[in-house]
């Protein structure tokens, strides 16, 4: 148990907490005594706020911490995965492809884009080709738009396609074992040990969801498609806030 509690970084552990939250700002005695449940020394944890500062991750304005930055806007990222907007009427055979331009990039431009297409719901099938189904409803990134040439296309075999480039079954199969470890959580949230617990547990769930590729139900006819597991951290979401709010009141 105490590796766990422990499996989390100081950073990670007010990070998550505050994507979390409707209004992503705490009091640092709270930040700091939340580290403590999961085996943080305070100083560990002032520390790490700290540098979150300088990182340009949190703010600190009048003893409270608040999401800033590029880390803020992990915060839409969040909302979409448990609320996918798709578009309903796509073709089920039309995917988009992104082709990297073939010119000179820097590192960082390299990494930022990586970034957003696996923000962006899309798999590389090789270097510089990205690809998934067009049925996603979300603005293309204007790092991608700046970096790739974006085409639709009709794959002949979509099927083995999504099964090479999104293992949908296997996803599907570990979202039907977070949704049982998730359910027994929420019903243990009565004590400060389980609220720990619970919270690695969410976090676990909370990456899987983001990593939902989000197929068409033509292309995972097999799997589930996460509308369990979403339904099921909602849930979770109400109850661990009524539990971490009393927690913390109680400090």
């Amino acid at each position: 148990m105490d590796q766990e509690r422990n499996a989390l970084s100081p950073r990670s552990l007010v990070l998550s907490l505050l994507l979390g939250m409707r209004q992503p700002r705490r009091p640092a005695h709270e930040l700091v005594a939340w580290c403590g449940l999961f085996g943080t020394a305070d100083g560990t944890a002032r520390v790490a706020l700290s540098r979150m500062v300088r990182a340009g991750e949190l703010t600190n304005d009048a003893g409270s911490y608040e999401l800033a930055g590029r880390i803020r806007a992990r915060v839409d990222d969040q909302r979409f995965a448990l609320a996918p907007v798709l578009v309903a009427d796509a073709e089920a055979t039309a995917w988009w492809m992104e082709l990297v331009q073939a010119t000179a990039r820097a590192a960082v431009d390299r990494v930022a884009l990586r970034t957003a297409m696996r923000h962006s719901g899309f798999a590389e099938r090789r270097e510089g080709v990205w690809l998934r189904p067009a049925n996603l409803d979300r603005d293309r990134l204007g790092v991608v738009a700046r970096q790739c040439e974006r085409m639709r296309v009709y794959p002949d075999s979509p099927e083995v396609l999504a099964d090479q480039l999104f293992a949908p079954r296997a996803w599907g199969a570990h979202a039907r074992s977070l949704r049982r470890e998730l359910d027994a959580a929420r019903r243990r949230l009565d004590d400060t040990d389980r609220l720990a617990l619970a919270f690695t547990c969410g976090t676990r769930v909370a990456a899987h969801l983001r990593a939902d590729p989000l197929l068409p139900p033509s292309l995972c006819r097999d799997a589930d498609r996460g509308d369990a597991l979403r339904a099921e951290y909602v849930a979770f979401q109400r109850t661990f806030g009524v539990a971490v709010s009393e927690w913390f009141a109680s400090l």
